[in-house]
């Protein structure tokens, strides 16, 4: 069976309207995949400055932090559910990215560029947008970031299940768009 690695990065644990939508769907991608779940909020996660800068150019890598990083490798589909935090994603999910981006793991170099080295054929990002900003909208940084990290390590294509101006509408509204998102993100994994 292929293996899927999960990224909840969902900041608020079961109050997250994201995670409300991502059970779901990791409920049917489950059936399809070998699931390796990382919980962001479990993680020590710590911040890249000099000094673990300097820890990791001398090839100093915890072994936690290595063994994150060859799941992100060897998996065949990527799944991450993060919330819409600043315009982006969530520092600790940025966090995660960077410690999990090491050279001659995730990706590697030749004398003239970077090149992915992941193995993920597709990604999807699941998340959850209190603002009324839509994917692809300038004020939406994730998308773009994900894309990019996407190219550098070498995943393929980002689909997206978003749902968007959840803050200002009803009770009843917010339902509404958790079960269409839901809908949504099942005829992904049809696929997926």
């Amino acid at each position: 069976m292929k293996s899927l690695l999960y990224i909840d990065a969902c900041m608020r644990d079961e109050e997250s309207r994201t995670k409300r939508v991502a059970e779901p769907i990791m409920a049917e991608l489950t059936k399809k995949y070998d699931v390796i779940k990382l919980v962001l909020n479990e993680l020590p996660l710590d911040v890249v400055k000099k000094p673990l800068l300097a820890k990791r150019m001398a090839g100093d890598i915890p072994q936690e932090v290595m063994a994150w990083a060859e799941a992100v490798r060897d998996a065949d589909r990527i799944v991450i559910a993060a919330p819409f935090w600043d315009m982006g994603i969530p520092a600790a999910l940025k966090t995660f990215f960077e410690l999990c981006s090491i050279f001659d793991v995730t990706f590697k170099s030749d004398d003239k560029t970077c090149y992915g080295n992941c193995k993920a054929e597709k990604m999807l990002f699941i998340t959850s947008r209190g603002m009324n900003v839509s994917t692809g909208d300038e004020l939406e940084q994730a998308t773009p970031y994900l894309k990019a990290l996407s190219w550098l390590w070498g995943i393929g294509p980002l689909q997206v299940v978003a749902m968007q101006n959840m803050d200002y509408v009803s009770p009843e509204e917010i339902e509404n768009k958790i079960a269409t998102a839901i809908d949504e993100g099942l005829e992904i994994a049809k696929e997926f």
